[in-house]
């Protein structure tokens, strides 16, 4: 009771001290946990009917089917309904081509571990790897099979399970999307990443980190066993920059330091502007715009180069047919003259050459 009521009084004065620093806070609850709501799950498996099936690729559920649908424009797949078994709440899923996705780890200490057994009924074993939490006993699994308990077939023996609550950057909502799995090595690999990660930003401040899922194999008892492992890596910065404390937020975000690029203005069409023109000068004045506006590409230029081309001989045929002998005043039509036989549409860059590294 005396530590808590300690850790009470210490989160009563941080809360205090920001109100007085920034003015802006108003009170809190002190005797509940903040948190932020779930948003979803990302899984490394489904299940076909009633068989499990391990995914190359990350797959995301949730309630929201805008989330999903959301997921499934960033990392490919078809959303669909989905019901979990054991459930009669539906749920929406996507089987994303992504194995790799972009997360943020938040303040806070964002993993979550024990060896769990799980059964129709509920978790009959929480354990810590010491201590069974439900029954206060020693690791049953441990007292049973031995140390390389985890060795033995699932179902047997508890799984090592972590979840990791992370923040997904480019989806909507504030919430959080807890990335489960059951591997061994993958629960080592988390502890240690996090860890590691948390000594540097003593849980203040954003992570920029990746989420992949990598396939290994091991050879046990002369067979070889394959298996994917999710990984988790900082991603846009050094581990100089991960353990030297707390990184900005938009440094987070975009640890590439790249600006957001600007909405695009509508492109005009400016091989429809070139067929209509009626000299080559008016392909050039298109040509001209396209390169001040950074629109232009080899196929462009190309493209507009045809186009005056093809009115240089329309020009040429239009002034044979309108040589006429003078008539009976002495007077002629006006010839067409081009400017200079095979000219280029005045202004026309003599870089405008297509494959000459004009912008793409």
């Amino acid at each position: 009771m005396a530590a808590r009521r300690a850790v009470l009084v210490h989160r009563a004065a941080a809360l205090g001290g920001a109100r007085q620093k920034g003015g802006l806070m108003g009170s809190r609850l002190l005797n509940i946990q903040r948190r932020t709501a779930e948003h979803g799950r990302l899984r490394t498996g489904y299940t076909d009917g009633k068989r499990p099936v391990r995914s190359g690729t990350w797959i995301v559920t949730s309630h929201s089917e805008h989330h999903v649908r959301t997921a499934a424009e960033l990392w490919g797949g078809e959303p669909q309904p989905w019901t979990p078994l054991n459930s009669t709440t539906q749920q929406w899923r996507v089987i994303t081509k992504a194995s790799a996705i972009e997360a943020l780890i938040t303040p806070g200490d964002p993993l979550n571990q024990y060896n769990e057994m799980w059964s129709a009924g509920g978790c009959q074993r929480r354990c810590d790897g010491e201590t069974e939490r439900l029954t206060r006993q020693p690791c049953l699994c441990a007292r049973q099979f031995g140390e390389d308990w985890h060795t033995q077939p699932k179902g047997r023996v508890c799984s090592a399970t972590s979840r990791l609550s992370v923040m997904l950057p480019d989806l909507s909502g504030m919430g959080m999307w807890r990335a489960e799995t059951h591997s061994f090595y993958a629960a080592s690999e988390w502890g240690g990443m996090v860890d590691m990660v948390l000594s540097g930003t003593d849980g203040r401040g954003f992570v920029p980190v990746t989420l992949r899922i990598e396939q290994r194999q091991v050879v046990r008892d002369g067979q070889t066993k394959k298996f994917p492992v999710v990984v988790v890596e900082l991603r846009g910065i050094t581990p100089r920059q991960a353990l030297t404390g707390p990184l900005p937020a938009a440094q987070a975000l975009d640890p590439s330091g790249a600006r957001p690029l600007a909405i695009e203005a509508a492109r005009p069409d400016y091989l429809a502007e070139a067929e209509s023109a009626l000299h080559t000068d008016d392909v050039g004045d298109v040509y001209r715009r396209a390169h001040a506006a950074g629109h232009l590409n080899d196929e462009l230029i190309a493209k507009l180069k045809g186009i005056s081309d093809r009115l240089k001989g329309e020009g040429k045929a239009a002034a044979e047919s309108a040589r006429q002998e003078p008539d009976e005043d002495g007077a002629v039509d006006a010839e067409i003259v081009e400017d200079g036989a095979g000219a280029e549409p005045a202004g026309w860059p003599a870089v405008a050459q297509p494959g000459s590294g004009a912008r793409r």
